[in-house]
């Protein structure tokens, strides 16, 4: 069953300070190279910043670097997925099985041949060549072959649906893997930009200090914070690389590929009504369309169990030549059903029906949770980005540049200035974490068949 992951979406607009720069639905720059000491990241060269600690090393083999944006990285998940190979490989299964129930049960054919002797009695036979044909054909009943054959036809169906599903399911996934890349990419711009204001202002209370402006107490403030801000970076790494990792791991990838996703958030759009939703989704998703296929398909299991109570004949017709003589008789062969009258055949096919409507009713009331928790978090992750866009990240950015310029005229510390900046990180922290939940909702309703890809209400 799909999952109900948080979506985002990002809105336009670009808000600039003294040092830092707000990408608010720009597409996504490629990652700035960093690293920290001691920690390397694959594919993430370290800044001047770290170079001053990190011993030199030989040149690094060139590497594969693949820019991939997100219909790319659909495109390989489907051709390349083992999850879609086994469904597809299912459905191949299910329609070679439909060909055998199609099959007519094939005849069968005797030959004897011998010698005859005689024997020393009264009036013996003649000897000579003795030779035996005969052959069988098994009957089928129609009504058993029929039920046969639907049952078959309503496997393959199921089948099919279920293959569609696990295809919506790793086109999902792969979305949510992508655009976690594009944010953990994000957030290390973010603390990139929050390092380098923390070691601008460093440098400037190091100055400060050694001309006695200010106190020693000030210059290891400001150290801790670089520290601090040092090791927001380093996890900053960290998150996109196994981003990353799990990127790869979902579209299949070589694993020496350095893959580089380029895209951006979708725009943020108007939901139609949860009940119009409802009834689409309860009306076209494969998985409700599947186990819809395996209600028909164990009803004619049963009918042919009920059909094989009816004894199956065998005809036959044999020829015989004898050295004194020659017959041919035909005939049949029925089995009388006095022991053995199906009950148990027939009891349980009866109960995978009843399984088989349980399955349903379990989709469709996990189909419609699923949706609601989409839809709301849709909703919700939707009025948390438009919020923080409109009033708390303006409002901290203004903070940031009023602590700055209020420093540089001495009417405040540089402890105001952290806790003003420390502040406008969190809310970008905040206001990227609701984009990428608004996105990964989107993806779940896409996923939940609420939503076509691509086409926006």
């Amino acid at each position: 069953m799909p999952q109900a992951p948080s979506p985002v979406n990002a809105s336009s607009g670009q808000i600039a300070t003294d040092s830092t720069q707000l990408r608010l639905g720009s597409k996504f720059p490629p990652a700035k190279r960093l690293q920290a000491p001691g920690l390397p990241v694959p594919g993430i060269e370290a800044p001047l910043l770290f170079r001053e600690t990190t011993k030199p090393s030989a040149a690094p083999a060139a590497e594969k670097r693949l820019g991939l944006t997100l219909a790319e990285a659909i495109a390989l998940a489907q051709r390349n997925h083992p999850r879609l190979q086994e469904a597809s490989a299912i459905t191949q299964r299910a329609t070679a099985a439909a060909r055998v129930a199609h099959a007519y049960t094939n005849p069968s054919l005797e030959i004897y041949e011998g010698q005859q002797y005689a024997r020393p009695v009264g009036v013996p036979g003649l000897p000579g060549l003795l030779q035996h044909y005969a052959g069988y054909q098994a009957i089928e009943i129609p009504p058993e072959r029929h039920a046969r054959q639907r049952a078959a036809q309503f496997s393959v169906a199921s089948s099919r649906s279920a293959e569609q599903s696990v295809r919506l399911s790793v086109v999902g996934d792969t979305k949510r893997a992508f655009y976690n890349a594009l944010r953990r990419r994000e957030e290390i711009d973010h603390a990139q930009e929050n390092l380098q204001l923390v070691d601008d202002l460093r440098r400037r209370v190091e100055v400060s200090v050694n001309v006695g402006e200010e106190g020693r107490l000030e210059l290891t403030r400001a150290e801790a914070e670089l520290g601090r801000a040092r090791f927001a970076v380093t996890s900053a790494q960290l998150e996109f690389a196994n981003a990353i990792a799990l990127l790869r791991v979902t579209i299949a990838g070589a694993g020496d590929a350095d893959l580089d996703p380029q895209g951006e958030f979708e725009a943020r759009i108007a939901l139609p009504p949860l009940k119009q939703l409802r009834d689409h989704v309860l009306e076209t998703h494969p998985v409700l369309a599947a186990s819809q296929a395996n209600i028909q398909a164990t009803l004619a299991t049963l009918d042919r169990e009920r059909a094989l109570r009816i004894p199956q004949p065998v005809a036959f017709a044999e020829f015989e030549n004898q050295p004194d003589l020659r017959f041919w008789r035909t005939g049949f062969n029925v089995p009388i059903p006095l022991w053995d009258r199906r009950q148990g055949q027939i009891g349980e096919a009866k109960a995978a029906t009843s399984q088989a409507s349980a399955v349903l009713y379990q989709r469709t009331l996990e189909l419609v949770s699923a949706l609601e928790r989409a839809y709301e978090q849709y909703q919700l992750a939707d009025q948390q980005a438009t919020s923080l866009e409109s009033g708390s990240l303006r409002a901290a950015v203004s903070a940031v540049d009023a602590a700055k310029a209020a420093y540089r005229f001495g009417e405040r510390g540089i402890v105001e200035v952290l806790d003003a900046q420390r502040v406008l990180q969190s809310v970008r922290g905040d206001l990227l974490d609701a984009q990428f939940a608004r996105q990964s909702a989107l993806v779940d309703l896409e996923e939940l068949g609420a939503i076509a890809p691509g086409v926006r209400p």
